[in-house]
């Protein structure tokens, strides 16, 4: 509930930021108001300046933000803002051709050239150029035809359309000559790109010569699963918790280029971790080969499924498939408060089993219960429906949720807790996606 109402009150803050800003539109505007093309332009293109600045915020991995409200909500709300920015950037872009058209009684094609050699105008329309071309790639259909170096990189040009867009915000009639609407118009830009700087770039340089993380060893688990061994040094300094997860970039001649979100799959120690890898593409499969002694830049830790998120005194943990790397840590380290702690593990056969030896012995150890569920999805008993889950567990909605699994079985699983009357909010869970 804290996350909750942390959550709703940046949001709070947000969009009290974004009428501040659409306020600016007032600054030397003619009394009575006009509701006319100019007010729109003005309006729309000072609420695209502050979103993009919010944007850059909520993607700057700012562990304040990572920690409370979760990796994967602050990337659906960067989603979502990219689509509205890029709606207020178009209506901007038509509404000041309109406006002077109006203004000096021309045609739209002609008004359209005389903007456009205003100053900061030409760049202004490279960058929404850019980000028109950034939005597309950025549908699902297209994002799956690429892969996530290539959409990644794409998406980096962002920063370049900014920068072009830029001159124009400070150029434009609400903030030119006001010094300080400028200056705190420039100042909240600093801030995002100082965030960006230092949580994206210079924070994991710092770890990987602080800590020297590097591959140890690489075991196989299971039929296509494999864990990596991770070895260095200080790692208690990076506050890691079971539940979270980092972007690991292994720096070989092939894998360098890549940044993979892998779970922890065991409590992170002072000298060493571990993450659990499937080999589900090309990039993965290369994992499985690291050789020991290849150096990791890891960025993290991120992720809000810790045990910090619980409310209550019994747990259950459902994992699909691979999805039980956060879960085998999460089952070893919740503290048992008078509930009961269930590991629920779906996976499609025996062979797909990862940690068997591991989770049978934790669950012995600490008094634990784990409900295997292996076989074919299609057959009723191995459906995780709100009758079959209140047969497993009778109490399933008095507990905590804990859930990482394949989208589809996600997707079932959230519909048979919420028919089983789970509240919502104690559903934890986070999806890797981009």
């Amino acid at each position: 509930m804290k996350r909750d109402r942390f959550a709703r009150r940046f949001l709070t803050g947000i969009g009290s930021g974004a009428v501040g800003a659409a306020v600016l539109a007032l600054v030397r505007a003619p009394w009575p108001l006009p509701m006319d093309a100019a007010l729109l332009a003005h309006v729309t293109g000072l609420l695209a300046g502050y979103l993009v600045a919010v944007m850059v915020i909520l993607m700057s991995r700012m562990p304040v933000l990572d920690r409370r409200i979760g990796s994967d909500t602050l990337a659906r709300w960067h989603g979502k803002g990219g689509r509205i920015f890029l709606i207020l950037v178009l209506v901007h872009a038509g509404a000041a051709v309109q406006s002077w058209a109006d203004a000096r009684q021309e045609g739209i094609l002609s008004s359209m050239l005389d903007v456009l050699g205003l100053p900061g105008l030409a760049t202004a329309t490279l960058g929404t150029a850019l980000f028109i071309g950034i939005a597309v790639i950025s549908i699902r259909a297209a994002r799956r035809k690429l892969s996530y170096e290539t959409w990644h990189g794409v998406h980096l040009l962002t920063y370049l359309a900014i920068a072009l867009s830029f001159d124009h915000e400070l150029a434009g009639p609400n903030l030119a000559g006001v010094h300080p609407l400028q200056i705190g118009w420039s100042l909240l830009y600093a801030w995002a790109f100082a965030l960006v700087l230092r949580y994206r770039i210079l924070a994991p340089v710092g770890n990987l010569w602080r800590h020297r993380l590097r591959v140890e060893a690489v075991i196989p688990e299971a039929k296509g699963v494999a864990s990596i061994i991770l070895a260095g040094r200080h790692l208690a300094e990076l506050q890691a918790e079971s539940g979270q997860f980092f972007r690991w970039r292994f720096l070989t001649a092939r894998t360098w280029r890549s940044a993979h979100p892998f779970s922890l799959s065991a409590p992170p120690l002072d000298n060493e971790m571990r993450i659990t890898v499937k080999a589900l593409g090309t990039g993965s499969t290369l994992l499985h080969s690291m050789r020991p002694g290849t150096l990791v830049f890891a960025e993290g830790p991120s992720g809000s499924m810790t045990a910090r998120k619980r409310t209550q005194p019994s747990v259950l943990l459902i994992a699909g498939g691979v999805g039980i790397t956060p879960m085998r840590a999460l089952f070893e380290t919740l503290e048992h408060r008078g509930g009961r702690i269930t590991l629920l593990y779906r996976a499609s056969s025996e062979q797909d089993v990862v940690f068997d030896r591991e989770l049978r012995s934790i669950a012995h150890t600490r008094g634990a219960e784990i409900i295997w569920m292996i076989g074919r999805s299609s057959e009723p008993a191995n459906q995780l429906t709100a009758d079959n889950l209140r047969r497993l567990v009778p109490d399933v909605a008095q507990r905590d949720v804990y859930l990482c699994a394949s989208p589809a079985l996600s997707t079932a699983v959230r519909r048979g807790l919420s028919q089983a009357g789970l509240p919502p909010h104690r559903l934890h869970e986070e999806v890797f996606d981009f």
